[in-house]
């Protein structure tokens, strides 16, 4: 039976100057500690720590752009360890709704976001700490059953429409 050809990637990377003293004293004292068997072993974990480090810190920087925290330019921790409180208040659903003009203040798009007046692309969304991603942001807008998007009238227009109507049939008669 003929042998199955698998792809194997690169499970480690030899260091760049060979003959470093501090190095060289750190593998063997690892060696010493752990058991190993030669230094290539030490290499294997050092290769695999540092793709889960770099895959974690393109995550990271990747989500923050996403959600608008952080600039495209700006792509390095140096600046994610920058980042303050108002870098994130600023992508509350709440502040956007002010932002966009849809409500008068920063509390009336609380209660406008509290009493599902708010949607988010085709969502309704009624919670004002809402992250909104960097996409999204052009989707915000009144919910289609809220009177303020075209809804059912409130309340106070819904007396008045009756009452125009039953004026009008009066006149009629």
């Amino acid at each position: 039976m003929p042998r199955l050809k698998t792809v194997q990637s690169k499970v480690t990377k030899s260091p760049r100057r060979p003959f470093e003293k501090e190095r060289l004293d750190q593998e063997l004292k690892l060696i010493g500690t752990f058991g190993l068997k030669n230094k290539r072993e030490v290499w294997r974990v050092k290769y695999t720590l540092a793709k889960v480090r770099k895959a974690a810190r393109n995550a990271l920087l990747r989500r923050l752009v996403k959600i608008g925290v952080l600039d495209e330019t700006k792509m390095k921790l140096d600046y994610v360890l920058g980042l303050k409180v108002e870098d994130f208040l600023e992508r509350r659903l709440q502040t956007q709704v002010f932002k966009l003009g849809l409500a008068k203040s920063i509390h009336h798009a609380r209660i406008l976001i509290k009493q599902h007046h708010i949607r988010v692309r085709r969502q309704v969304v009624d919670v004002p700490s809402f992250i909104v991603r960097l996409d999204s942001q052009k989707h915000i807008d009144f919910s289609l059953q809220s009177p303020y998007g075209g809804g059912r009238p409130g309340r106070v227009k819904r007396r008045t429409l009756r009452k125009g109507d039953g004026a009008g049939d009066d006149d009629e008669e």
